[in-house]
């Protein structure tokens, strides 16, 4: 851990959310946050032995990965909340057992509804842990630079952990078991449960509140039932009962949530004056949109290596790895300019990158080499998301006191898991549609390249939106 900065340069003033030293936080800060990236696209590569071993049905195996992303993305709003009550290491150390456990279980499952059902766990404890990991951060370093220094590492980390996945699922896969993309996770989390034991304070925010058990419902309710019917998209019709019945509960459920927070809740699970600063406000809905940005980037472009130039998983995953490596760097020289410029231009800085990368990458076809159809465009991408993804954490997360730092770091999280689950079912339906536009006298492979060059232009719009967006923050981030 030498390349991190030390506990003087990291931290001044508040330091009540850790006993250990800087470095030892923020070092579990980004181990949890690797893993729970990690796990949410190692198990990708493993799929097919997964099916082989235990017969699992064509619709059934895609839960194996959807289990996961739907509680992941629908009670984080929930773990958040909770860490600001319950306290912040008390959340950390139960989301990484409920990890871990549920990680056994699908490492040793004998059937496909033990498996589903380990995974659904699995994103419950991942729900847990990712706000508590934000809000360790937030709380644990209060000064501008130190703060941005910690989420770039922490963004950088994520964003690899997402990377590794493809590379890890592959060598565990194929030199093991796909049991070994679960069970790797149990002594990693017996390890990093002792460190959060040890490092942080087990301190609560001082408020003893009940948890808004109305809000809890309907909020949990209504975000699981959104993505829900957001993901049943790729295999029916946008118009098809259903997708529309559970989009349509979930966006019911979403409005009681909201009104029941407004006049209703005494403490609500989600307090909406937090909306009412600019940085949140603003920077959720950039998230939202990010989301989308980082779909087309990593998924689709993976599948353009794949089933365009006719890499194998692993050689795809390892083709991604220069872009992995150039965000890595990136964000973390983000967060060192982020004290200084503030965070319109490094947001508006990455989304020159995000127009020039995508136009670059909607421009490849099949006869595209490596070098310059892909490999050139995704790390300008890259470049974009070093700058923009640790900015707008930052930045969103910035001015919120202490006792919503858990909530708000749920919000974060949730906006850009949202925005990545229904960015991937608009954009599979675009390079769906697009596929089929190009399937006149082409090769099968020049027609999907059709499909995902539609996509990568969608990116670059995108691209646009959360420029337009970003001209809302202010010039220079208060205090």
């Amino acid at each position: 851990m030498t390349s991190e900065p030390s506990a003087n340069t990291l931290t001044r003033g508040h330091t009540a959310a850790r006993t250990g030293p800087a470095w030892m936080v923020l070092a579990l800060a980004c181990a949890c946050q690797f893993m729970v990236i990690l796990d949410a696209s190692i198990v990708n590569v493993a799929l097919p032995s997964v099916d082989r071993d235990l017969g699992f049905t064509a619709a059934g195996l895609t839960w194996v990965v959807n289990g996961y992303l739907l509680t992941f993305a629908g009670f984080m709003l929930l773990g958040g909340r909770a860490a600001d009550l319950f306290g912040h290491r008390r959340m950390l150390a139960t989301g990484l057992f409920v990890f871990s456990a549920s990680s056994l279980a699908g490492g040793l499952a004998n059937a496909p509804e033990v498996l589903v059902t380990a995974r659904v766990t699995q994103g419950m404890g991942a729900a847990m842990l990712a706000p508590a990991t934000l809000a360790v951060i937030n709380t644990g370093f209060t000064e501008a630079g130190a703060r941005a220094r910690a989420f770039g590492a922490w963004s950088a980390t994520g964003g690899v952990g997402g990377m590794a996945g493809a590379v890890a699922g592959g060598a565990l896969t194929t030199g093991l078991s796909w049991r070994w993309v679960f069970l790797i996770n149990v002594p990693i989390g017996a390890v990093l449960i002792a460190a959060a034991m040890t490092s942080l304070g087990g301190r609560r925010t001082g408020r003893r509140e009940p948890l808004d058990l109305t809000g809890a419902v309907t909020g949990t309710a209504g975000l699981a039932a959104l993505i829900y019917g957001v993901m049943r998209s790729t295999d029916h019709g946008w118009t098809s009962v259903p997708v529309l019945g559970p989009a349509g509960a979930g966006l019911v459920l979403l409005v009681v949530f909201t009104v029941v927070e407004a006049r209703f809740a005494t403490r609500p699970l989600m307090p909406l004056r937090l909306f009412k600063i600019r940085e949140v406000a603003v920077g959720t809905g950039m998230l939202l949109l990010f989301g989308g940005i980082a779909i087309a980037m990593w998924y689709f472009t993976s599948l353009f290596l794949q089933n365009v130039l006719g890499y194998g998983a692993l050689r795809a995953g390892l083709g991604q790895t220069p872009a992995a490596v150039t965000f890595m760097v990136i964000a973390r020289r983000a967060a060192g300019l982020l004290p200084r410029t503030g965070a319109r231009p490094l947001v508006l800085a990455g989304c020159g990158c995000f127009v020039a990368g995508f136009g670059w990458l909607s421009q490849a076809h099949a006869g595209s080499g490596y070098v310059t159809g892909v490999l050139g465009p995704t790390l300008l991408i890259a470049v974009g998301i070093g700058l923009t993804f640790p900015t707008l954490m930052a930045a969103t997360t910035a001015d919120v006191p202490e006792g919503d730092a858990g909530i708000i770091g749920g919000l974060a999280g949730t906006a850009g898991q949202a925005g990545g689950s229904v960015g991937l079912a608009v954009l599979a339906t675009a390079a769906g549609a697009g596929t089929q536009a190009g399937t006149g006298g082409r090769s099968p492979a020049a027609a999907l390249a059709a499909g995902y060059d539609r996509v990568f232009l969608m990116a670059a719009g995108l691209g646009l939106a959360i420029a337009l967006a970003g001209l809302l923050l202010p010039r220079h981030r208060r205090g």
